[in-house]
C-alpha cells in the first residue's frame, strides 16, 4: 500500500473513531448508562464496523487490539463523557448526531473498501465490504440501547450513499486515479450524500 495511503488512512481511522465515539456517548448518556455501559456502547460503535470487516478478511489481530491506545482513551473518556456532555448539552442535539454519524459512515465505508481491495477482492465484493465497516457499528449501537437500527428504521438512504461512494472509490482505484485524493472524493461524497439526503428529506420507495 502506497505509504501516503497509509497514513491517510490511519488519519481518516482516528477521525471516524472518534466521530462513532461521540455519537455512542451521546446515545449513552439518552439511556442514563453507567460510565462502563457508556465505554461499551462506544466502544461497539467505534470498533464493531471494523471488527465484521476484519472477521470477513480473515485479518488478526482485530484493529482494536493492535491499537489499544484507543481503547484506553476511550475507557478514560467513559467516566467524564457524561459530565462533558451535559455541560454541553445544548451543542449535541439530534443534528450533531447526525453529522458524526456520517463522518464515521464515509471514513469507515471507504477506508474499508480500501483493505478489500488491497486484500485483492473483487470491486462489487470490496464495495460491500466497505458498506459494512460503515454501517455494522452504528447497527451494533443501537441494538445495544434496545432500538431498532437507524439503517432500519429510516428510509432515507444510509447504506446506499456509502455504496455509491464506495463503487466511485472502486472506480477511482480501477483507472489508476491518485489513491489519496480517492480516499478523500469517496469520502465527502459520501458524507455530503448523506447529509444533504437527510436535509431534503429524500426517501427511498418502500
Amino acid at each position: 500500500m502506497h505509504p501516503r495511503l497509509t497514513l491517510a488512512l490511519a488519519v481518516m481511522e482516528a477521525i471516524g473513531i472518534l466521530a462513532y465515539a461521540i455519537s455512542g456517548f451521546i446515545e449513552a448518556r439518552a439511556r442514563r448508562l453507567d460510565p462502563i455501559g457508556t465505554f461499551l456502547v462506544a466502544m461497539a460503535t467505534a470498533f464493531g464496523g471494523g471488527t465484521v470487516r476484519d472477521i470477513l478478511l480473515e485479518h488478526r489481530p482485530f484493529y482494536w487490539v493492535q491499537h489499544q491506545d484507543y481503547v484506553i482513551a476511550l475507557f478514560v473518556v467513559s467516566f467524564f463523557a457524561p459530565m462533558l456532555l451535559k455541560a454541553a448539552s445544548g451543542l449535541f442535539s439530534e443534528r450533531v448526531l447526525l453529522v458524526a454519524d456520517a463522518i464515521g459512515l464515509g471514513l469507515f465505508s471507504v477506508s474499508g473498501t480500501s483493505l478489500a481491495l488491497d486484500a485483492q477482492l473483487p470491486g462489487f465484493t470490496a464495495a460491500m465490504m466497505g458498506v459494512t465497516t460503515g454501517v455494522f457499528g452504528g447497527v451494533i449501537r443501537d441494538v445495544l440501547c434496545n432500538e431498532v437500527p437507524l439503517i432500519l428504521r429510516d428510509s432515507r438512504p444510509y447504506a446506499t450513499c456509502a455504496f455509491v461512494g464506495c463503487l466511485l472509490y472502486v472506480f477511482l482505484d480501477h483507472i489508476n486515479f491518485d489513491n489519496v485524493y480517492s480516499v478523500l472524493i469517496a469520502t465527502m461524497f459520501i458524507l455530503i450524500a448523506r447529509l444533504v439526503t437527510f436535509k431534503l428529506n429524500i426517501r427511498l420507495p418502500h
